[in-house]
């Protein structure tokens, strides 16, 4: 009886489905697992061929960032004595532009080394392939750690962003892509590094010399693109040779049926926005996250916004000449002055919008200066001077960008931000700091913004603690105290439009583990799973939100500077 009860008992157990499930899932884990240990040990083999000289100094051990434009690997130097020294190895690809290569080096050896400023050790070229080895430091991902900091922890984390931003800003350094991931942060040593300055960018008075030349450069392209180039579809621009990079689109992207604008044509940016040839802007692959403006660089479509498109391909070339036929005037606003513009509506046109109360692209294109601006950066963190294309851009995008990421801080969620393209990114601003003071803040740069609905400004302090779920009136849950960083922006596309649907999300809308215990990016810290430190939330002081709110400044001409942002009351009691 034993035996065949046991048999009866085992049986179920050996053809569990779920069991059997499990197996599966395991086994196609340790398959991925093997696959990309293969490709990474690939991709170390090819360094080595590509520049041999790396074999000398350092023996590498895993690859642990990549982009669209570097990859980043671990490697330890090999030194005759002492402990080995572990440095960051950043290939970057052999497209990228040789001056913006030497700006980045600049910047790095001019301004960092100090002040939580990434510096350089060694750098290696062998052809057109360049290595730059950088002190390697451990560091945790943003989003596993969010929720559990503290309060005095947020405080020294902006702090030491602060000070790195006022080093780089001494040396008229723009970074241009101030955010988490670019700022290390060891949480048990408490040290910090602000890195990548793919992007960056001189001031009228900046002190990096390349970064003066790749800035006179990118002028005197946007001066010559604004002459010549207007593109429709994919078919050849009408005056000028057709730059290599736009050839090569024209003929890889037939298929897109949006015609390019003259107003969509933009300095192509070598590293996610760097300014170095004509094309079509194309924005960066940011490395852990989605890149949601994927496709702004091709259109300013929103839900409130739409321009209409045409049904039939037009042949720019017959077009042109008919414009001698016929004309009328055009009234355009540019930077808030009217002036008349004479273009064409010839009676063969075969645009959608001619003889109708339609505009389509294509007329815009002949009617509407081009506005061409840096727009580098990642999407969630651009200034509003930076989504309206302002062509005056200064340190003040990264103190933006800074106040972004304190937002975050104090609200717990990250990405804060999320929207499919710079008009709904503008929006979405609008719904936290108001659309009256949005556009009353675009006419001091010279911009017109036009909203269909007034949105009122929102009270910051509110705003974060209802997201954080601290708000006395809202119910708390125990899942919603102990849990990681909320993966669900605070504004998507679909509150944007909203500012009361803002004010209801549910602070606990989690998804997943996102603390992941092991992880080679981790500092090795031990931090429980789901734990949220509550020490000090209970009484965020206002001097927090008064900060808060000077950095999200939607005015760039009186936005705080890093300088002033050390010496802000909340600081009152930590020193430099």
């Amino acid at each position: 009886m034993e035996a065949s009860l046991g048999i009866q008992m085992d049986e179920p157990m050996a053809f569990s489905p779920q069991r059997d499930r499990s197996q599966a899932e395991g086994s196609l884990k340790k398959n991925e697992q093997n696959f990309k240990l293969a490709g990474v040990k690939k991709d170390i083999e090819k360094l080595y061929e590509a520049v041999p000289q790396l074999g000398n100094v350092f023996k590498i051990k895993d690859k642990i960032g990549e982009g669209t434009f570097s990859s980043v690997y671990l490697a330890t130097a090999q030194l005759q004595v002492g402990p080995e020294e572990k440095i960051a190895l950043k290939h970057l690809i052999p497209t990228s532009h040789p001056v913006r290569i030497a700006a980045e080096l600049q910047c790095l050896t001019v301004a960092g080394g100090q002040d939580n400023v990434m510096g350089v050790k060694y750098c290696f070229r062998k052809n057109d392939h360049v290595v730059i080895a950088m002190p390697y430091l451990e560091h945790e991902s943003f989003l596993d750690i969010l929720n559990s900091l503290s309060f005095q922890e947020v405080r020294e984390y902006m702090f030491n962003l602060f000070k790195a931003l006022k080093r780089i800003h001494q040396f008229g350094i723009v970074h241009r892509d101030v955010k988490p991931s670019n700022f290390l942060y060891n949480r048990r040593l408490k040290k910090y590094a602000l890195v990548d300055f793919g992007l960056a960018q001189g001031t009228h008075d900046t002190k990096i010399e390349l970064l003066k030349f790749v800035q006179s450069e990118a002028q005197q392209e946007r001066c010559s693109q604004n002459k010549s180039h207007i593109i429709t579809g994919n078919k050849i621009p009408l005056s000028g040779p057709v730059p290599k990079e736009l050839d090569q689109q024209s003929t890889t992207k037939a298929s897109v049926k949006r015609p390019y604008t003259n107003a969509q044509i933009q300095t192509k940016q070598g590293k996610d926005g760097k300014e170095g040839s004509v094309g079509l802007s194309v924005q960066r692959s940011v490395f852990g996250e989605r890149n949601f403006n994927i496709h702004s660089s091709i259109s300013h479509e929103s839900p409130a916004v739409k321009l209409m498109k045409q049904s039939k391909t037009v042949d720019v070339l017959s077009r042109k000449l008919a414009t001698k036929k016929k004309a009328i005037s055009a009234k355009v606003m540019n930077s808030g002055v009217m002036r008349k513009t004479a273009t064409s509506c010839p009676a063969s046109l075969t645009c959608d919008c001619y003889a109708t109360d339609k505009v389509c692209s294509i007329c815009l294109s002949s009617i509407r200066r081009q506005q061409v601006a840096p727009r580098a950066g990642t999407p969630g963190f651009r200034a509003p001077e930076v989504l309206t294309k302002c062509p005056n851009q200064t340190t003040a995008i990264d103190m933006w960008s800074a106040g972004v990421i304190f937002l975050s801080l104090l609200s717990g969620r990250y990405p804060f931000y999320k929207a499919s393209d710079d008009l709904t990114a503008l929006a979405q601003i609008m719904t936290i700091r108001g659309s009256r003071e949005t556009i009353q803040a675009a006419k001091t740069f010279g911009k017109s913004i036009l909203c269909s609905k007034e949105v009122p400004a929102q009270d910051l302090r509110k705003l974060c603690e209802r997201l954080r779920g601290m708000d006395s009136n809202t119910p708390k849950l125990t899942s919603d105290i102990q849990g990681p960083a909320s993966h669900q922006p605070a504004v998507s596309e679909k509150t944007d439009h909203k500012a009361s649907r803002l004010i209801q999300t549910p602070p606990g809308q989690y998804s997943g583990n996102s603390f992941k215990k092991g992880d080679s990016n981790s500092c090795g810290c031990c931090f429980d799973e789901y734990t949220t430190n509550l020490e000090g939330w209970n009484e965020v002081p206002d001097e927090a939100y008064d900060l808060l709110d000077k950095l999200l400044d939607l005015n760039p001409a009186s936005r705080i500077t890093a300088e002033a942002a050390l010496l802000h009351p909340f600081f009152k009691d930590m020193s430099l």
